[in-house]
């Protein structure tokens, strides 16, 4: 695993840096390629990995205290996948969660179903499953 894919294998720390630069109260701020030039597509023995896309209709203008307890439920779930999770990141500029993961069967409709559970605002909108 290469030290780019390494640092990108923690979902959690990637989706908070990236949905909390946006927060008023927090001064980081991250500035980063754009997800077609940065997103791994195939692991280092060219297997190709499943990815999916979930929209939040209006994450970017819910209050900060609300859009934290939207991170923190999202972060929980990727957490119990954080094994089989090799990108997820959280642009509230267009209200999109883009997860990247290693190809098991389902795994990508399970996490999916998890977050819409949770965060009923989260709609799968696009799924790239490869056979595993």
């Amino acid at each position: 695993m290469s030290k780019e894919q390494k640092e990108n294998s923690n979902p959690a720390q990637n989706l908070l840096v990236r949905a909390t630069s946006a927060l008023p109260q927090n001064s980081r701020i991250q500035y980063s390629e754009p997800l077609w030039k940065r997103v791994p597509t195939r692991d280092l023995s060219g297997k190709p990995y499943t990815d999916f896309m979930m929209l939040i209709p209006g994450l970017r203008n819910f209050e900060s205290s609300r859009l934290q307890d939207i991170i923190d439920k999202v972060e929980a779930v990727l957490k119990r996948y954080e094994k089989d999770i090799i990108l997820a990141d959280l642009n509230l500029k267009i209200n999109v969660l883009w997860v990247t993961l290693q190809p098991h069967i389902g795994l990508s409709t399970e996490i999916a179903a998890l977050i819409h559970h949770i965060v009923p605002e989260a709609k799968l909108v696009s799924q790239h499953t490869v056979s595993a």
